[in-house]
């Protein structure tokens, strides 16, 4: 029997850091050397270490890998979505970690909108296979698609791959009529690839901060070299991007902060051209343009928020939008409803918009190519997500809808516009059976210290005795108006099954509830977050859904900054805490302006380089920074070595720093050696990585281990 690991103890460099005559010592920077032989040492002895003190655990992670496994059907195609003459779809097969990109003609005589359906467990007459995933991955421990794209014509495809995890891609180009690689080859870019025709590309280069600054123009079979810079950003705080409008009348070049926009437009038949500003910038302005043709004019249709925070929708013609104010109002700002965007199509307009921190869809026919009258969609549960995506056609008269929630397994619809029907096309299939009346999902407000309501959604069986506290995973986010809405899980279902409560706390930061929500939990009111998320806990303790020794708590990314705050401001409200590629060192990354979006980042978490009130701040709620020598949660910190977004870092500091002070908790730290912010890759090994992290917080809530 091999002899048991003691917790890693990492080595003390210390290092002072001075900001605004302020001195912060810290012991374990040197962690950020990621060639140095002591960082992977370190790194290794850590693996080892979670490892051993998860072992008990291997009977209940195989039992939650094989439950997830056995509910998803492995081989499996999505429905055809037309573009141009063709059908395009993907399939996947057991056994098979990546998929399958297909397409098949449209068949002429057919009817052109309804997709054809397509034998199970076999290929489509006449399908092409345009893109094996399987293939491109082969002989790399990770693989990621950045960009695959067609052109309108269907000849070429373009995509692009990143075996690193490092988001830096390749790009290749594929004649499909020959099914030849050309010889171009464009490396190191951003993600997506944009087709103009069949002879043009543009794409993005990212700088060395990793920030989109530039777009280029690629021409089919030329060289790299010759590729032509259309469009450079300079300012640090805004990142590139480059699309074109459903109608193929323009193309579209935008750059963005997170507080102020602008966009460029170039006429689709002139990829060549130089690109000119729509409206110029403005600080604290963002807006967004699609092309529409109303009664028989090119009109630009503009979501904006100069008229209030919750964005308005206002049109002009395309020759006489020069400013917000040359704008004729379409749809009014309202305190109570954050407008999301415009969706256009040749005969109608789709508006997505946030009331009552659920997301809807409303339509607008054009009537005789005039404005009418938007109509929402309506749905019977509580709480859903619903969404329009997948509809590349200009003249459709048909989109396709997702709608899903926590009881709902994933459906797709064709809905009609003229006549107002609803077509299901697929629903999620969950084998092994399952009935949606096991489970019963609701909407909880919380009051926030401040007065605030606090949506808190949650799901749990309905056999569940909630007479008495439950165990229960609160999870959170809450930053860059990011929300999350109820989705279903099949994965989930190993915690419900075992007897937990499922929870999302809906705190500020995030976008649910319009953009005074996010204001709110940003920059200088960062700490509204957290003290929600508390909030929140104690209700749930409070009205005895659940109790501190089966409370657990999960976050990522900017949500795990949100973990490691609440493990140092209310620890004694959890059992446990996970914490995904973790943000928990924010102070430090937002004082080193070369490193990979900081600078970008500045107008999310504020300035504190040039800001000494930001900097103290920061510094009074940066989880690193405010370790106390007290009792913690048991914590699980889970990070990845070639994350460009949140590097190792900080979750490596966080922890050593956790091992050295807290007078109680265990403290693992599981680094993923060959793997991006996204974890590992491949549907298989996402599901190890689901069922590790979910055994542990089972275990953590209630102590089974099987």
């Amino acid at each position: 029997m091999s002899e048991r690991l003691n917790a890693p103890q990492a080595p003390i460099h210390p290092i002072t850091r001075t900001h605004h005559g302020i001195d912060f010592v810290d012991n374990y920077e040197w962690l950020r050397d990621k060639e140095s032989q002591e960082t992977l040492d370190y790194l290794e002895a850590e693996n080892a270490f979670t490892k051993q003190e998860t072992e008990h655990l291997a009977t209940l992670r195989d039992n939650i890998y094989e439950e997830i496994k056995s509910r998803v059907k492995e081989t499996d195609m999505s429905i055809p979505v037309r573009a141009g003459k063709y059908w395009y779809y993907s399939r996947t097969e057991e056994g098979k970690s990546y998929g399958y990109s297909c397409r098949i003609p449209v068949t002429e005589g057919s009817d052109a909108w309804t997709p054809p359906v397509i034998p199970e467990g076999e290929p489509a007459q006449g399908e092409t296979i345009i893109m094996d995933a399987n293939e491109l991955a082969e002989g790399h421990e990770f693989f990621s698609m950045g960009a695959s794209s067609v052109t309108t014509s269907g000849r070429y495809l373009a995509y692009s791959t990143d075996v690193t995890g490092e988001e830096r891609f390749t790009l290749r180009i594929k004649d499909l009529e020959t099914g030849e690689l050309l010889p171009d080859t464009l490396t190191g870019i951003f993600y997506g690839a944009t087709w103009v025709g069949e002879e043009y590309l543009f794409y993005q280069r990212v700088d060395d901060a990793w920030r989109p600054d530039t777009v280029w123009r690629h021409k089919v079979g030329t060289p790299v070299e010759e590729d032509v810079l259309v469009y450079h950003e300079p300012d640090e705080r805004y990142s590139t991007w480059v699309g074109t409008t459903r109608s193929e009348k323009f193309i579209l070049f935008g750059c963005a902060s997170k507080i102020t926009s602008e966009v460029r437009v170039l006429p689709f038949d002139q990829p060549e051209g130089t690109p000119e500003v729509l409206i110029p910038r403005a600080e604290g302005v963002e807006y967004d343009v699609d092309h529409a043709v109303v009664d028989g004019s090119d009109i630009w249709l503009v979501t904006h928020n100069a008229e209030g925070p919750n964005f308005s929708v206002g049109w002009a013609g395309v020759d006489k939008l020069n400013s917000l104010d040359a704008l004729t109002p379409l749809v009014a700002h309202k305190d109570d409803v954050r407008i999301e965007g415009v969706d256009t199509y040749r005969d109608f307009i789709i508006l997505g918009y946030r009331s009552g921190a659920i997301g809807q869809v409303a339509i607008m026919k054009l009537i005789d190519g005039t404005f009418g009258e938007f109509q929402q969609l309506e749905f019977d549960e509580e709480i859903y997500t619903v969404a329009s995506g997948g509809n590349p056609e200009w003249d459709a008269p048909v989109i396709r809808l997702s709608y899903g929630s926590f009881t709902t397994p994933a459906q797709l619809f064709n809905y009609w516009i003229e006549s107002g029907e609803r077509t299901l096309l697929k629903q999620q299939e969950v084998l092994g059976g399952y009935n949606p009346s096991d489970y019963v999902a609701s909407r909880l407000w919380v009051t926030a210290k401040d007065g605030a309501q606090i949506p808190v959604s949650l799901v749990h069986r309905t056999d569940l005795d909630v007479s008495k506290p439950n165990p229960a995973l609160l999870y959170g986010y809450g930053s860059y108006e990011s929300s999350n809405d109820p989705e279903f899980s099949t994965a989930r279902m190993s915690l419900l099954d075992r007897g937990m409560i499922f929870a999302i706390a809906h705190v500020r930061g995030g976008g649910e509830m319009g953009r005074g929500w996010y204001d709110n939990g940003k920059t200088t009111t960062k700490k509204n977050t957290f003290t929600d998320f508390i909030d929140v806990a104690d209700a749930l303790i409070e009205q005895k859904i659940s109790a501190p020794e089966m409370l657990v708590a999960e976050g990522g990314s900017a949500g795990g900054m949100l973990m490691g705050a609440i493990a140092n401001m209310a620890g004694d409200r959890f059992k446990a805490i996970e914490a995904n590629v973790p943000f928990v060192d924010p102070l430090t990354s937002m004082l080193m302006p070369e490193l990979p979006l900081t600078v970008i980042e500045w107008d999310e978490w504020g300035d504190p380089l040039h800001d000494k009130d930001v900097y103290e701040y920061m510094a009074s709620y940066a989880p690193y920074e405010n370790i106390e020598a007290k009792n913690y949660p048991n914590i699980l910190a889970v990070t990845s070595l070639n994350d460009t977004r949140v590097l190792y870092v900080e979750p490596a500091k966080w922890v050593a720093q956790l091992r050295a002070t807290a007078t109680g908790g265990e403290f693992l730290l599981k680094t993923e050696m060959v793997a991006g912010h996204g974890g590992v890759s491949g549907r298989y090994e996402k599901w190890r990585e689901t069922a590790f992290e979910y055994g542990w917080l089972i275990n953590q809530a209630t102590g089974v281990t099987e």
